[in-house]
């Protein structure tokens, strides 16, 4: 049985998370302008540093936009976001995503590792290759490991993968996704088991080894596939 590590959150973490909350209900809807800095912090009881700091994680997110001598004002965050801003969702929602996320993410997913498989398999040593293996193994060990402990093994095989193929900016792309994706593929291990996932690796870590880019890529198409149809489910928590 895991447990989280606890912890109190700093003031400024209060301030970003009440006032992300009040965007996500849109009890500030979009367009909405920010009382002063000033008024915030007397209204909150917190310093004008605390607010400060907050409203530019805040603009940082892409939930706020600041506007010099005009004011701060609620953006539309499906326009100015980024991938904090989908983490911040995930929190807010108790770290789950919603269907059209979890779609999203794969569709992305699913076209970097195609490249990622092409290059792997086009410019990664035969020894580099290999070294990946030893992240299928860690998979199917006695006694497995936890969802959590399983999804981290399945992103650093991922992320090794990226490293291995030589491009200098893929690995940057998946370390961005890591949050979402280490969320999806819990949420697959504890539906499906760690040996599922095990299977999905080892077939891909075979074809990669082969130098097979048509089956690495037919199986990426396939177990992708699944989850994007939601033939495999993992839209429900």
């Amino acid at each position: 049985m895991e447990f989280e590590k606890l912890y109190a959150p700093s003031l400024k973490e209060l301030f970003v998370k009440q006032l992300q909350g009040m965007i996500l209900s849109e009890e500030l809807p979009k367009g909405s302008r920010l009382p002063p800095e000033r008024e915030l912090a007397e209204q909150m009881h917190v310093s004008r540093a605390v607010v400060n700091g907050g409203l530019a994680e805040l603009a940082r997110q892409g939930f706020l936009e600041v506007h010099p001598r005009q004011g701060t004002f609620v953006a539309d965050y499906r326009r100015n976001g980024n991938m904090d801003t989908l983490i911040a969702i995930m929190r807010y929602n108790g770290g789950m995503l919603g269907r059209e996320e979890i779609r999203s993410i794969l569709e992305v997913r699913q076209g970097l590792e195609h490249m990622t498989v092409h290059r792997a398999i086009q410019y990664a040593t035969d020894e580099g290759l290999a070294q990946l293996g030893s992240y299928v193994a860690q998979l199917a060990a006695d006694p497995p490991p936890s969802p959590s402990q399983a999804a981290e093994i399945a992103f650093n095989f991922q992320h090794e993968m990226t490293i291995l193929g030589g491009n200098s900016i893929l690995p940057l792309i998946y370390s961005s996704f890591k949050p979402p994706c280490i969320a999806l593929w819990v949420r697959f291990c504890r539906r499906y088991g760690v040996s599922a996932l095990h299977h999905n690796m080892h077939k891909l870590h075979q074809a990669l080894c082969a130098r097979d880019l048509q089956t690495a890529s037919a199986w990426i198409d396939e177990y992708l596939g699944q989850a994007i149809s939601g033939s495999q489910q993992i839209y429900e928590a």
